[in-house]
């Protein structure tokens, strides 16, 4: 397929090209990054929803019971399944397709797992392309299921919209560690596999920690549901729903957008701004020179960052 013929398929549904146009957007092809420029205005439909939570917590089967929900309600579903990157093939390892198979052959579904390539925050540069061509291509509702939590798993609230944490019974002292930066991230907390012993506990242990967070966490519903037997799915996918209509109506919503459009553009302006600064490096060798200087202690790392900074800069003007 040419780009063009790219182009016109994803614009009309078609999945082979939206296949396409993700590994290239994955490869850093250069044609996939100016087609998006030209189709960028056609985003901004799609209810973008995170779905983050500890390993074993179950993601995977409630995003595909919240899915086949969706599809009998007539609507389109894109899932984002991000996994650990092979250091081999640089692919997805875990690829949850293979976890949803009644999904695959769905023609309103589209799922797609993706590595996340070293990715410091659990989400590679292509999570975000990839969420902008799911929503051109026609997806009503996005998921984008994250590795598992961690720190580092905060990135998912500079793409989703609303996030969802799914929690398990027998948490205990670890939902306390978890405070820091994740407890935060939750407009939605779902307790699975509730048909186990301490369900309702882990629930109000997870309300009463909230109960001294800000505002938003405060406010953040937390259900009892149990995935693999489709129990408290509606519910779970209703409050999304009225979650994502609240944030709407009383424009946070709007403000969360623009706060991730400014984490994205920095973003991308540092990965410019790094790639300029390495390919400089390849024609002069001065980052090696000046990583051998660290070494010999004749000059310090904040001091050789400067050097480089500075070099770049002229060579820039030049």
């Amino acid at each position: 397929m040419d780009i063009e013929d790219i182009k016109a398929g994803v614009v009309n549904g078609q999945k082979r090209a939206a296949a396409k146009l993700i590994t290239m957007m994955e490869n850093e092809d250069s044609r996939a990054l100016d087609l998006m420029k030209e189709l960028y205005h056609l985003t901004g439909k799609a209810k973008v929803i995170g779905i983050t939570g500890p390993p074993g917590a179950g993601k995977s089967t409630v995003t595909d019971q919240i899915a086949k929900l969706i599809r009998k309600q007539g609507k389109n579903v894109g899932i984002i399944a991000v996994d650990p990157t092979s250091p081999f093939s640089h692919g997805a390892i875990l690829g949850d397709r293979i976890r949803m198979n009644d999904l695959n052959t769905d023609p309103g579904v589209f799922i797609r797992s993706l590595g996340t390539r070293g990715a410091l925050g659990g989400l590679s540069n292509a999570v975000y392309g990839t969420v902008n061509i799911l929503d051109i291509f026609g997806m009503d509702y996005i998921f984008i299921e994250t590795v598992g939590v961690g720190q580092s798993e905060v990135d998912i609230v500079k793409v989703a919209d609303v996030v969802v944490m799914v929690m398990v019974p027998g948490l205990g002292d670890d939902i306390q560690t978890m405070k820091a930066g994740i407890m935060e991230i939750g407009d939605v907390f779902a307790v699975n596999k509730s048909d186990k012993e301490g369900a309702q506990r882990t629930a109000a242990e997870i309300e009463a920690m909230l109960s001294f967070s800000d505002k938003k966490g405060k406010d953040a519903p937390v259900l009892n549901i149990t995935a693999k037997s489709n129990d408290g799915i509606d519910k779970l996918l209703s409050t999304i729903d009225d979650c994502y209509d609240n944030m709407r109506s009383d424009g946070s919503l709007t403000q969360r957008s623009k706060s991730k459009l400014r984490e994205k553009i920095i973003s991308i302006l540092q990965s410019n701004l790094v790639k300029s600064a390495l390919n400089m490096d390849d024609k002069t060798g001065m980052l090696k020179k000046l990583v051998e200087d660290v070494f010999d202690k004749k000059i310090d790392p904040y001091t050789a960052s400067t050097i480089l900074y500075k070099n770049f800069k002229m060579g820039d003007e030049k």
